[in-house]
């Protein structure tokens, strides 16, 4: 009954409040987009240096292709369009960063040291969860095409 209880309220939070997910929307977003940009403005750190680093065969292909991803959904996700579509690629980037970058630290490192450098990535993963599950919210592009639509039928 508690798990039913927190289900309703959080609910009731996202359907009578735009700020939620209108923050976590500018968090994800914003985020991505940054992230997308820096892989072309700087190549060797973060986008085709990196993607050799961790072992990627064509590099510069997969820096462009994620980085691009990251921009155009992050873009999506900032203005709500098509959100739940859009945080599909960006879940799949963060499961393959957690595949080829946190469990070598977890299984070399251990346990803390792996926390320690999945914090930020886990709390996105959990912000893309949270808008894949219930959408971009009233204050969305989504939303304002729903009511659009509701208006013409």
């Amino acid at each position: 009954m508690r798990n039913l209880d927190k289900e309703l309220t959080m609910k009731k939070l996202l359907s009578t409040s735009s700020y939620p997910l209108l923050l976590c929307r500018l968090a994800v977003g914003l985020i991505f987009l940054s992230e997308g940009i820096q892989k072309f403005l700087r190549p060797e750190d973060i986008g085709s240096g990196r993607f050799a680093k961790i072992g990627f065969s064509s590099p510069d292909f997969w820096a462009h292709f994620a980085g691009s991803f990251e921009i155009v959904c992050g873009l999506m996700v900032l203005i709500g369009l098509f959100t739940r579509f859009a945080v599909i690629p960006l879940l799949i980037i963060m499961i393959t960063a957690f595949i080829t970058t946190k469990l070598p630290i977890l299984s070399g490192k251990g346990f803390w040291p792996f926390a320690h450098e999945y914090r930020t990535d886990f709390a996105l993963t959990l912000l893309l969860l949270l808008l894949l599950t219930y959408g971009g919210g009233r204050t969305s592009l989504d939303s304002r095409m729903m009511q659009n639509a509701a208006k013409l039928h």
